[in-house]
Order: structure tokens, then C-alpha cells, then sequence
């Protein structure tokens, strides 16, 4: 309908306003350990491709590059990607609903903070493009702030255009991403104080979540009779 918000122009408004900022932003413990949690699961399997949705200024692209994995970033945000660039890394502006790769291209995926920003609408779209262009079998790490299944914005962005966010529980987050492959990880740590502290500006009652999907195996042909 004209006239209404379109939320994906008004994020990369957002984060191409913040992108200088968000450069320098340190990661919290909770989510350093989970990166390298992740980065010991994929070299257990012998993974070493992986794409990040929603890589930002590249700060856990940098990482991910160091542990030894070939890396491909996306962002909206062509600030963020042109900051990203700049540090070396492979990275381009896409969209999650039309990711510009293959099918099962990467042996990895990985995508933090980023599908709270996604509507209930379209989550679906995206979490299915992840798991086509991710091979089969492959683990998906995906993390968000919960919520009470609420779609809304950020009060605590002053300048227009605010941030959308769906926070959604543990039970649903489970549920949408059970219907794409194996949840087969999932845990939750407290929101923290100060760097710890997560969107909402103290107005909202969270936790993050973080969860590994594996993605479905590749389908066996039936032998000939």
C-alpha cells in the first residue's frame, strides 16, 4: 500500500546512520563463546565455507576469517558493507529474502542479531533461503533477543526511522525454524548491564537465544530392485 513503511529501507537507513559506531562495538562474552563454539563444530565436520546474513561492519566477519573459513558476508546496509570491504572481506548488500548465491554453496551459515528484524510475514522466506544456499546437512547459527511474540519498534531509537523488531519466544522461535530442518541446539543466557545490555532501552523483559539448525540430509534414491 503507498504510503506504508517499508521496514528492509528503513534498516539500512538506520545502520548506514550507525555503521561508524557499530565498527567499533565489542561483542559480549556470551557471544564470543558461541562464535567459537561454532567455529569448533565446523572444523569438527571439516566445514570450511561459510555466509553470514546480516554481517554488518564485518566485526564477527573478521573473526570468522582468522579461525581459517572462507568467508561471504551480505548486509543491507551499504554503509556497513562498504566499512566491511574496507577491512578485507568478502561482502556485498542482498537482501535475506534473494540471497545472490547458489544452491547449497556454503557449508555454513551463520546470522546473529539480524532475523529479529524480520516479520513474522516473511520469516519463513528468509529462514528457507539460508537453509538453500547452506548444503545439505550443514549447521545454521542463528541468535536473537526474545520477546512475548510481539511485533514492534524500538523505543529506544531517537531519530526516525525506528528499528522494527519481532521478538519472539523460545517456543515459537523453535517451532518456525523445526519447520526448515533439525533444531538441534538450542540454549539462552540473561540480558547483561551496560555493553551487555540488549535493544529496548530497559522496556522490555529478554533473554538472548541461540540455536543451531541442521539442515535436511540429502535425500537417498531408492536402490533398483
Amino acid at each position: 500500500m503507498q504510503g506504508m513503511p517499508d521496514p528492509d529501507a528503513d534498516l539500512a537507513t538506520y545502520y548506514d546512520r550507525h555503521a561508524a559506531l557499530r565498527n567499533t562495538r565489542s561483542l559480549t562474552p556470551h557471544r564470543v563463546e558461541a562464535r567459537e563454539w561454532f567455529v569448533r563444530l565446523l572444523k569438527r565436520e571439516h566445514r570450511h565455507s561459510l555466509m553470514e546474513l546480516g554481517c554488518g561492519t564485518g566485526v564477527e566477519g573478521l573473526a570468522f576469517v582468522q579461525a581459517g573459513l572462507h568467508y561471504t558476508g551480505v548486509d543491507l546496509s551499504p554503509e556497513s558493507i562498504h566499512v566491511a570491504r574496507a577491512h578485507g572481506l568478502d561482502c556485498s548488500v542482498a537482501n535475506g529474502r534473494s540471497l545472490p548465491f547458489p544452491d547449497g554453496a556454503f557449508d555454513a551459515a551463520w546470522s546473529m542479531s539480524t532475523l529479529l528484524h524480520v516479520p513474522n510475514s516473511s520469516i519463513h522466506d528468509v529462514v528457507r533461503e539460508l537453509v538453500r544456499v547452506t548444503a545439505a546437512g550443514a549447521p545454521i547459527g542463528v541468535g536473537l533477543w526474545s520477546g512475548d511474540d510481539e511485533e514492534v519498534l524500538n523505543p529506544e531509537d531517537l531519530d526516525e526511522p525506528r528499528r522494527f523488531f519481532s521478538r519472539r519466544s523460545d517456543q515459537t522461535l523453535q517451532r518456525i525454524f523445526g519447520e526448515h530442518g533439525s533444531v538441534e541446539h538450542f540454549q539462552t543466557w540473561p540480558e547483561g548491564t551496560g555493553e551487555e545490555s540488549g535493544p529496548g532501552a530497559g522496556n522490555w523483559a529478554q533473554h538472548y537465544q541461540f540455536l543451531v539448525l541442521r539442515t535436511p540430509s540429502p535425500k537417498r534414491t531408492p536402490a533398483p530392485k
